[in-house]
């Protein structure tokens, strides 16, 4: 067998074969049964010439909608800066799987440590990992991490404001972790402060998990939420949408003791939901509960400065179904992706992104109101989402809209409509929507 894409030559085949004392690679897959192995010829298409590979996917592409996107409940439409897919391609930073072998790895190690340094000025909090899978699962390990340090507290309170696709990854991990799930009831769009403190109150509580903005938008205020959950020995969780918070209060300024969300926010196309970007900082008393690796930065036998895996949480090799985490890889790619758009951006480019989202979105909020077909649901302050109901069909609405190219937003549960805004959409895309509605009413 030769196949041009591996690398061992028929001496390297052979010589591991005579290693195993085998005398062919048919000998090797002898045990395999007979009726589960396939003697067919593969579905594989013929060679192409790169004009022809190119040609096809083109006339795969040209089948998707091309959409103006106003959808949002976790993922956003972004900018992506075009010097972006260029660098991430430069060889010292796409290495393959990870840098444990820190003398050839000094670019992905570099990254990572920018990557670490701005996410933690980012949030407010003085550590941050070498990133995680997405925001969803980094949240769900934030919920092991507060039931580890509390030890032998095992409930997390989870508030009804989260996001449901979050809250039902939370569940999951929480069955086969042994953990209590408990809800905080929402009051008006927010948190419940008063049941907060009851839950509290009854203890065993080892951490508390909200979220700003919150699944439909709406900036909370969470004053006092870490100081009700620190006096019960409980940890205090705030997910959120990592671009927002250029302008928002940071994790770190409510007391937050983890601070998780996605960093899809910070430039990462859509791309059919995924790949993303988890990140997860906290407190540095919490440094050795963390899951994942931190880079650091020190000095090699040339005085020169040089980038090392500080620590990691591998303890699956030694404590196995023991361990608290069994994250060790990364989502190291999109971590540069995200650095490289911070570094772009700076300061004052993520708070310009920021403040054209939250402006937009109340240009749309009040135009769509003035036609008094739609209202707020909750008079509430609002970033760059807000949820309106529709005095009319919704579905028909929606289905309209994409009809004309444009994805409207999110219709909830309840028949409500979630819009998001960011700063790739117009005053002149925002109008047209507004003016197209008459059109809209005459289908329903």
């Amino acid at each position: 067998m030769n196949c041009k894409y591996f690398p061992h030559t028929q001496d390297d085949l052979k010589g591991m074969l005579e290693r195993v004392g085998i005398d062919s690679l048919d000998d090797l897959y002898s045990q395999i049964p007979e009726s589960i192995r396939f003697r067919g010829n593969y579905d594989i298409p013929s060679e192409m010439s790169e004009i022809e590979v190119r040609q096809l996917f083109e006339r795969l592409g040209s089948q998707n909608r091309q959409m103006t996107c106003y959808a949002g409940y976790g993922v956003y439409d972004h900018y992506t800066p075009s010097v972006i897919p260029q660098l991430l391609q430069r060889s010292e930073f796409l290495t393959s799987y990870t840098p444990y072998q820190a003398e050839i790895s000094q670019g992905t190690l570099h990254y990572i440590f920018e990557y670490q340094s701005m996410m933690a000025e980012l949030t407010g909090m003085d550590i941050s990992n070498a990133s995680m899978y997405d925001g969803t699962t980094a949240t769900a390990e934030a919920m092991m991490m507060a039931v580890a340090a509390g030890k032998k507290q095992n409930k997390v309170l989870v508030s009804e404001t989260l996001n449901g696709d979050i809250r039902k990854v939370l569940d999951t991990y929480a069955l086969h972790q042994g953990i209590e799930l408990e809800t905080i009831s929402e009051k008006d769009g927010v948190t419940d402060v008063d049941d907060l403190k009851a839950k509290l109150a009854v203890g065993g509580v080892a951490g508390v998990i909200v979220q700003q903005p919150n699944a439909v938008g709406i900036v909370e205020d969470f004053t006092g939420f870490a100081d009700a959950c620190h006096e019960n020995k409980a940890l205090f969780i705030v997910n959120s949408v990592a671009a927002d918070l250029a302008v928002l209060k940071t994790p770190g300024e409510w007391g937050a003791d983890i601070a998780v969300g996605d960093g899809q926010s910070l430039g990462i196309p859509m791309q059919f939901g995924g790949p993303y970007v988890g990140y997860m900082c906290c407190t540095e008393k919490l440094i050795r509960k963390m899951p994942g690796r931190i880079v650091g930065m020190t000095k090699d036998n040339r005085d020169q400065r040089a980038f090392v895996l500080t620590l990691q949480a591998r303890e699956q090799h030694i404590r196995r179904q023991k361990a608290t985490s069994n994250i060790c890889s990364n989502q190291s790619l999109m971590a540069l992706f995200v650095t490289i758009y911070m570094s772009l951006m700076g300061k004052q480019g993520l708070k310009e992104a920021a403040q054209l989202s939250y402006a937009g979105a109340h240009y749309f909020c009040d135009r769509l109101q003035a036609t008094g077909k739609f209202h707020l649901v909750y008079d509430k302050p609002f970033f760059n989402e807000f949820l309106v109901r529709y005095d009319r069909d919704v579905d028909e609405l929606i289905q309209f809209y994409m009809m004309n190219g444009i994805l409207p937003g999110l219709k909830m549960s309840d028949g409500s409509l979630l819009i998001a805004v960011t700063e790739k959409r117009t005053k002149e895309e925002i109008d047209r929507f507004v003016e197209a509605l008459p059109l809209a009413h005459g289908i329903g």
